[in-house]
């Protein structure tokens, strides 16, 4: 998030729609509602504003305020390769909050993990060293930190 000023302010001096759409992105994270527009009604917004700052606005957990970092890798596309992946963060003590997989293309796909750090065995740097010796990974990098 290189260029971007994050914030931390007290809900009660911002408007309301803010709290709204962390009620929208609550409701369907937990299955009250089944789609955005439905979340939004439920949480008095209209659907767009519900788009305009669901990705902008996180309530604060003081539990998830440890060191998040989104990592981007490129794999091959054979069976089992984003498993390991997978198993050696575990193994690494990263504790995978986020994960996106690209449809795979010309027999590579494309993957955004963002994890927590807070209980790491070793520092960044060096688990993502050992990430990119995992048979299967083509590239991989620490794109993104807080």
């Amino acid at each position: 998030m290189s260029g971007q000023t994050m914030l931390l302010v007290n809900a009660s001096v911002l408007p309301a729609v803010y709290s709204r759409v962390l009620e929208a992105k609550q409701l369907l994270s937990t299955g009250g509602a089944k789609t955005a527009a439905q979340a939004a009604q439920m949480a008095g917004i209209s659907r767009g504003a519900f788009y305009k700052y669901k990705d902008h606005v996180f309530a604060y957990n003081r539990q998830t305020a440890g060191r998040v970092v989104t990592l981007n890798a490129l794999l091959q596309d054979n069976p089992g390769i984003l498993s390991a992946l997978i198993g050696a963060l575990s193994e690494a003590g990263a504790n995978i909050l986020t994960l996106n997989q690209n449809i795979p293309a010309g027999g590579t796909a494309a993957v955004s993990v963002s994890i927590r750090t807070d209980d790491l065995e070793s520092d960044v740097q060096q688990m993502v060293a050992g990430l990119a010796a995992l048979k299967g990974v083509l590239s991989i990098q620490e794109v993104a930190g807080q």
